[in-house]
């Protein structure tokens, strides 16, 4: 990992969960001095969770932390929900005998790091999982589109894996897409899909309670 990521992941997380509040500075030599690295990459991480929306810059006062609202929040995991949703319907109706083998090797190492408990692996493999579902759909721009949202969550659906139990259920979850995708079901994918993604949401409320409804 590199020191942008080490930085970038522990902010995101910190906003996340309150532990940095809305209106904070994110001061660049503090931050560096925390984290024993040099400014750059402080700067950069900055940079990046601006593009997320994790920061908002201000002129010539540096970047400070947004208010993420409950409803905010909703409406993201709306559009993710269903863009997630039609990525796994497609794939259902388009997925290769070959895409179906990616998806189920991709199914099962979530599987297996759910069971070793290990979050950062899970996380990581759940990226995959997650994209070779936006791939085999075979639609690009929808899964460029996808990717694109993907980001503005990404640090909410990181922290959820926290959450107790959590890595087993989504699991299970997966679950229930990958059958409906090898079942060339599209309704179910969609559906079972689309209540990943509530479960993903809810899962958020346990570890940024600030956040809940």
């Amino acid at each position: 990992m590199t020191a942008v990521d080490r930085v970038r992941l522990a902010l995101a997380d910190e906003i996340v969960r309150g532990v940095i509040g809305p209106g904070v500075p994110l001061d660049e030599a503090s931050i560096a001095q925390r984290f024993e690295v040099s400014r750059t990459p402080v700067r950069e991480a900055i940079r990046q969770l601006e593009a997320i929306g994790f920061a908002e810059a201000r002129p010539h006062r540096g970047a400070v932390v947004p208010l993420f609202t409950p409803e905010k929040l909703n409406e993201i995991f709306l559009v993710m929900a269903e863009l997630e949703a039609l990525c796994a319907r497609l794939a259902a109706e388009a997925a290769t005998e070959a895409d179906k083998r990616k998806l189920v090797e991709a199914h099962e190492a979530c599987r297996d790091a759910a069971h070793e408990g290990d979050v950062a692996l899970y996380y990581d493999l759940n990226i995959r999982f997650h994209e070779t579902i936006y791939a085999i759909g075979h639609n690009s721009f929808l899964a460029e589109v996808t990717v694109g949202v993907r980001n503005r969550v990404a640090p909410f659906r990181r922290a959820q894996f926290q959450s107790l139990g959590r890595l087993v259920r989504s699991v299970e979850e997966h679950e229930a897409v990958v059958a409906a995708i090898l079942a060339g079901d599209a309704d179910t994918a969609a559906a079972t899909m689309r209540d990943h993604l509530g479960y993903v949401r809810t899962s958020v409320d346990k570890v940024a309670p600030a956040l809940g409804n």
